[in-house]
């Protein structure tokens, strides 16, 4: 059985984390804001998994269940916000939330 070489695996985190990256500085809407922040947090997991099997150690895997957790502490707390946000402006566009400041 062949293995995927570590080397694609990066690359193909760098182009998932390029993805989020033009997601987040595009977008306006903070749903999109969010699941861009998703895909560049899979894109790092990846990261390490790559080079943790690239090195053989399972440092990689536990770094990446750390951020599939972190992961989803960032979408329960975002959701939250974006509701508590739609709530009060009755928009998801991200430029609206700045009228909060005063």
């Amino acid at each position: 059985m062949n293995a995927v070489p570590a080397e694609h695996g990066l690359i193909v985190a760098a182009l998932l984390f390029t993805i989020g990256l033009v997601g987040v500085m595009v977008r306006r809407t903070t749903i999109f804001l969010l699941m861009s922040i998703e895909i560049m947090l899979n894109a790092a997991g990846l990261a390490f998994i790559a080079a943790g099997s690239r090195w053989g150690q399972p440092d990689g895997q536990v770094m990446f269940i750390f951020i599939l957790a972190m992961a989803a502490a960032e979408v329960s707390v975002g959701l939250a916000l974006i509701l508590q946000i739609y709530h009060k402006l009755k928009t998801l566009d991200a430029d609206a939330v700045s009228t909060m400041r005063n």
